[in-house]
């Protein structure tokens, strides 16, 4: 699966507080993570080949466990995973590989898995859950994380920087809900009330989502007209030189 924590792709620029967390996570990581990549390397796996495993072990994870209300094993098999994004980026650095493709497959892979998660959520809701209106809720976490990365993929591709990460994107996304959901899932163990932290959770993530969406659509508002005044400027500059 795609990063929570780092990917083979660039990412925009972080605020300091997410700089220094990713910094510090990012070379832990790679010092607990090395060995592991430099086996697979000597085994001749591929980085594509591990994040495609990775991705199917999400998705397994979400739709066999979390609709059937297993919270604490999807998560941990979800967990298991996702540390398989840590693991091809690695490979790819150590081989000297890294790419548009590598980058490309990354992201791409990456809306799988959270739309298995979410959608996980939605089925145990919409089923054993019987919450129509969590249910809905997970549906737009589901939908509302698909629409924050196509805002700032759309305004990278028509030349724009999107300098704005927003206030929940993909890491804080999955860490949160991810985390509600594996201690939710101890009260099948006997643990009183700590269900509620996964409902709790995905109100968080779906204001959080629509607050993103809203910095991200601005920012692009902004960085277009401010482009296009630029080339105006230039234009006008280009005549009056003739």
């Amino acid at each position: 699966m795609g990063q929570p924590v780092a990917s083979r792709g660039q990412a925009a620029t972080p605020t300091v507080g997410k700089a220094m967390l990713n910094k510090y996570a990012r070379a832990f990581f790679t010092r607990v993570l090395t060995p592991f990549a430099a086996f697979l390397i000597r085994r001749g796996v591929s980085p594509d080949t591990v994040t495609l495993v990775g991705t199917a072990g999400v998705v397994a994870g979400a739709l066999v466990f979390y609709p059937r209300g297993e919270f604490f094993w999807g998560t941990v098999v979800i967990t298991l995973f996702v540390f398989s994004d840590l693991v091809d980026g690695n490979m790819a650095r150590q081989l000297g590989r890294s790419s548009r493709w590598g980058a490309f497959l990354d992201s791409t892979l990456d809306r799988v898995a959270d739309g298995a998660i979410f959608g996980g959520f939605a089925l145990w809701y919409a089923g054993g859950g019987d919450d129509e209106l969590l249910c809905a809720v997970s549906i737009f976490c589901l939908a509302s994380g698909q629409v924050v990365s196509y805002t700032k993929a759309r305004g990278e591709s028509i030349g724009l920087p999107v300098a704005v990460n927003g206030l929940v994107e993909r890491a804080e996304r999955l860490v949160i809900s991810l985390v509600a959901a594996g201690l939710a899932g101890l009260h099948d163990f006997g643990v009183p009330g700590i269900q509620y932290l996964l409902p709790i959770a995905l109100w968080i993530v779906a204001v959080g989502s629509l607050v993103t969406l809203v910095q991200r659509v601005v920012t692009v508002r902004r960085e277009s007209a401010e482009a296009e005044a630029a080339a105006g400027q230039e234009t006008q500059g280009s005549e009056a030189a003739k």
